[in-house]
């Protein structure tokens, strides 16, 4: 198998190689720090080994109640949010057909989620699909107390026992929890649910690889062990034994570090694959929660080419130069489509007759690449071999080191998050939740 590869020679022009490489010694640091645990935040590191210290007994039971709850079900609702959705959101959408919803029945429950939102449409009208279909629920949260999932767990929770009673509806829960407090592990004892721990050491952005991603994944019917073993072969390459010059995840660090102390606050992950669209969700959440702190860090955007060159590609050609654009590349498809000759040739299109999609694709990139250099915005680029659980699984690990090691060269914690907890303060306040009534009374106040 391959393995994902890195290209930062076009921020040469923004930043020398040299200064990059003379980070060697802090990104090494900075790396070795994850493994031996004396960092900020050193309390939620066990995602750094985690792709190698996956058992067989636990992959065995996931993919056991994966193919219990398969046989039951043409939904499965996964409700969470934050890490507790985007990671099996990214990975869903990278993996599965575009069309598969109007395909017919795969064999395979369709995957939705819920309690990432508080819109009331949302989930009436996933409640008026759900009414005519058989479904299960996966509700993913360590506490079982965080206001959103919570919300639709109780609407759904109480859908689903009206729908096929009590009983029956227990087989049909999942629960991903933590091992011995909260509400939801309380509530999945009191009620017989089949129940899977979140590591405490796993914050929830990081979590993708524990039953958080796995249990959801396996349950829609993907290759977790595929999507393991790319994660394992991305832990072992950017471990401590790899030189700074072989380790991707350390050079993105070191790169996009330089780039930012050079003026560059803003980075946009742009891909060529729709799929990928949701990856890049769960990738601005990854370094937005880690970084964006102590009035530091890089804001991360996102951006779906060609579509939004038609939009957001004049800003980035010519708005102002504060920004760095991180391409994920694939190299090759899944299918083979090429373009017929027409013999009216209205359209102007019979240059390109007989060529591939993916390659004009390709040549889109390639220009935009080009053009956006030229604009004075520095390029990275990762490439993928295509779009596999396996290198969806190398991908995201990639990231995440790169995410850890970036924090510590930024001098942050990269696994708190403790801006997250002002508004639901106020929110609280608002709805007078008891315990804030002091907060809410100092919010009508400044209200009026």
């Amino acid at each position: 198998m391959e393995f994902l590869k890195l290209d930062v020679s076009k921020t040469f022009n923004f930043i020398a190689k040299d200064k990059i490489y003379a980070l060697k010694d802090k990104a090494e640091k900075a790396n070795t720090t994850l493994y031996d645990k004396s960092g900020k935040g050193n309390d939620f590191l066990g995602w750094v080994n985690l792709p190698s210290s996956i058992t067989e007994e636990i992959l065995s039971d996931i993919i056991k109640t994966a193919d219990k709850i398969q046989k039951e079900v043409e939904i499965i609702v996964v409700i969470g949010i934050g890490g507790s959705y985007l990671g099996a959101k990214a990975v869903v959408e990278a993996l599965s057909d575009t069309f598969a919803h109007l395909k017919g029945n795969s064999g395979k429950p369709i995957v939705l989620f819920a309690g990432q939102n508080i819109g009331e449409d949302y989930l009436s009208e996933l409640l008026a699909v759900l009414d005519k279909k058989k479904y299960a629920l996966v509700v993913i949260s360590k506490s079982g107390t965080t206001t959103e999932p919570a919300l639709a767990f109780r609407i759904l929770k109480d859908h689903l026992e009206k729908k096929v009673g009590e009983v029956k509806a227990k087989d049909l829960i999942v629960a991903v929890t933590d091992q011995s407090k909260g509400a939801l592990r309380t509530l999945a004892t009191q009620k017989g649910y089949k129940t899977y721990v979140i590591p405490d050491d796993v914050g929830g952005r990081y979590s993708v690889l524990t039953p958080v991603g796995l249990v959801p994944l396996a349950i829609g019917g993907f290759d977790i062990r595929a999507m393991i073993e790319g994660a394992k072969s991305m832990e072992k390459l950017t471990g401590t034994a790899t030189k700074f010059e072989d380790n991707p995840s350390a050079i993105y660090a070191a790169t996009r570090y330089l780039l930012y102390k050079s003026g560059k606050k803003i980075e946009i992950l742009a891909n060529f694959e729709n799929k990928l669209h949701f990856l890049a969700e769960w990738w601005k959440q990854l370094y937005g929660e880690s970084e964006g702190k102590d009035g530091l860090g890089i804001f991360p955007g996102s951006v779906d080419f060609t579509a939004d060159l038609h939009s957001m590609g004049q800003y980035i050609q010519e708005g102002e130069r504060s920004l760095i654009e991180t391409v994920i590349s694939i190299k090759k498809t899944q299918y083979k489509l090429t373009v017929p000759k027409d013999a009216d040739n209205l359209d102007k299109l019979n240059f390109l007759s007989g060529k591939n999609i993916d390659y004009i694709n390709k040549m889109a990139e390639l220009g935009t690449m080009l053009a956006h250099v030229d604009g004075n915005v520095p390029n990275i680029r990762i490439e993928i071999p295509e779009i596999s659980a396996y290198y969806i699984g190398q991908l995201m690990y990639f990231f995440e080191k790169a995410c850890g090691i970036s924090g510590y060269l930024l001098g942050v914690n990269p696994f708190d998050q403790p801006g997250v907890e002002a508004y639901k303060s106020n929110m609280f306040a608002l709805l007078e939740k008891p315990g804030f009534e002091k907060e809410t009374e100092k919010i009508k106040a400044r209200l009026q």
